[in-house]
């Protein structure tokens, strides 16, 4: 049931929607689908609670969010279960993902008090002259299914911390979590109609927050496709978006690079909750020299990933959130090697679970190079130096994370300065986040930054204020 104004609405039995295990098809539990209607309930609710809201200290804000924090720790192992049963997550992506929304909260406390304005000289004798920053307003985001908690949770407390009403709407195969997600800040104690959880179909509760003018800002993170529809449509009604979206992240790994190192750096970065992450390095860009010894050693290590129940903490591979996923990454797979490339090892499904794979002799244009698959597929693409790995890592329409393994202090800075991406990581793994660091991308992987400081530029406004001391001089 949609949470809206503090308290679970109650829809008719036609709206509910049963939500099933990934892994095995089993029921998980109900979840009422909201129309249009509940979302603009929600809207109401959170302008209503906004000016209130917004005009809160820092310290009342503060401590709601730890708080909160407090309350999720507590209902770590509840949460856990849901994240397996209804998004897939393995036992150990589970728990980092608890972990990791815990520390998430505890830093948004503190950065309800690091909402910095400044003061500017002024050319005008005796003008005091000021920026600050306010809060918004009402602000929705839009969150997908991969790490439900953990980009859920981000949106909902940095809105918060900055003095902003907000509307959360889950992805619709995770709406579960977001639900927990209103049960934790009920419990904190967070005013009716400043959180408001409202699951359903994305383009038509969608619809209704882009045309609505009290909805100020729209977050959203998801695919590229999804994305650049609601950044035409925001554009069209005046209202701000910030954009996180897909990517086809470069793993580079040069010459130099220690082989076991690039190995199990390049099977984390792309085999963590079976591929289904923005930030996979899923392609791995080698340089001739080492190329041959580093497929035959990723082969061979891929092939010991245990594939299966997802409870099982040795699980490394669990299932796919849904089995057309599966065949769409088959069609890639096929036509790929159709074209050239070398299927190493994987490469067949059954159900839900796609068993890890790695491609070898990948080259541009190919599908696997090009498309972002969302699964558990390594394309390897041989460089024939340094130079070529670099223009290799940039051939992409995509720039979210990337990554080069390399013990050339040169070659590091080369590539930290050319590589088109938002994030680039030296001698680590292309997956890497943390609470207080600017996370996002550039071309077709996002627009603007969230974590810490920079969440709050992006939920705040900017407004000019000037104190005239004694009287001004007019001219007339």
């Amino acid at each position: 049931m949609p949470y809206i104004n503090g308290q679970t609405v109650t829809l008719d039995e036609k709206a509910q929607t049963m939500v099933l295990n990934p892994a095995d098809g089993t029921p998980v539990a109900k979840v009422s689908m909201s129309g249009p209607a509940q979302m603009t309930q929600a809207i109401d609710a959170a302008q209503a609670a906004s000016a209130a809201w917004g005009n809160t200290p820092p310290a009342a804000r503060e401590i709601i969010l730890i708080r909160a924090a407090d309350i999720l720790e507590a209902k770590r192992q509840e949460l856990v279960d849901v994240l397996i049963d209804e998004a897939g997550s393995t036992f150990g992506k589970a728990q980092f993902e608890v972990s990791f929304t815990v520390g998430m909260l505890r830093a948004s406390a503190g950065e309800a008090r690091r909402i910095f304005g400044q003061t500017m000289p002024s050319d005008m004798p005796g003008l005091i002259s000021l920026a600050i920053r306010r809060p918004l307003g009402v602000v929705a985001g839009i969150a997908p299914f991969n790490f439900p908690l953990i980009l859920s949770t981000k949106k909902v407390c940095m809105a918060l911390a900055a003095g902003n009403t907000f509307i959360l709407k889950p992805s619709e195969e995770t709406s579960l979590l977001g639900l927990k997600i209103a049960e934790v800040f009920h419990e904190a104690g967070l005013p009716p109609g400043v959180l408001n959880v409202v699951p359903g179909d994305g383009p038509s509760l969608g619809e209704v927050l882009i045309k609505d003018p009290r909805v100020k800002l729209i977050w959203f993170t998801g695919s590229s496709a999804v994305g650049r529809e609601l950044a035409i449509q925001c554009a069209a009604n005046r209202k701000k978006i910030t954009l996180e979206m897909g990517g086809k992240s470069p793993l580079v790994i040069l010459k130099d690079a220690d082989l076991d190192y690039a190995v199990n750096t390049a099977s984390f970065g792309m085999f963590i909750h079976q591929g289904q992450i923005c930030m996979a390095g899923s392609r791995i860009i080698v340089e001739e020299p080492i190329y041959d010894a580093f497929v035959t050693k990723l082969v061979a290590k891929v092939k010991t990933l245990q594939v299966g129940n997802p409870r099982d903490p040795h699980t490394v591979i669990g299932p796919l959130i849904r089995a057309s996923q599966c065949g769409f990454i088959d069609t890639r797979i096929k036509s790929s090697v159709a074209a050239g490339a070398r299927l190493m090892c994987g490469g067949t499904y059954e159900g839900n679970f796609f068993q890890p794979t790695v491609i070898a002799d990948v080259i541009p244009g190919m599908d696997v190079f090009r498309d972002e698959l969302f699964g558990p597929v390594a394309s390897i693409i041989k460089a024939a130096d340094a130079d070529h790995a670099l223009k290799l890592a940039n051939d992409t329409q995509y720039g979210l994370s990337s990554a080069v393994l390399t013990n050339d202090l040169q070659l590091a800075l080369k590539f930290a300065m050319e590589l088109e991406a938002g994030m680039v990581h030296i001698n680590s793994s292309t997956i890497h986040d943390e609470q207080h660091i600017p996370f996002g991308g550039v071309k077709n992987s996002g627009l603007g930054r969230e974590g810490g400081q920079w969440s709050m530029e992006e939920l705040t406004e900017v407004k000019w204020i000037t104190i005239q001391m004694g009287q001004a001089h007019y001219p007339f």
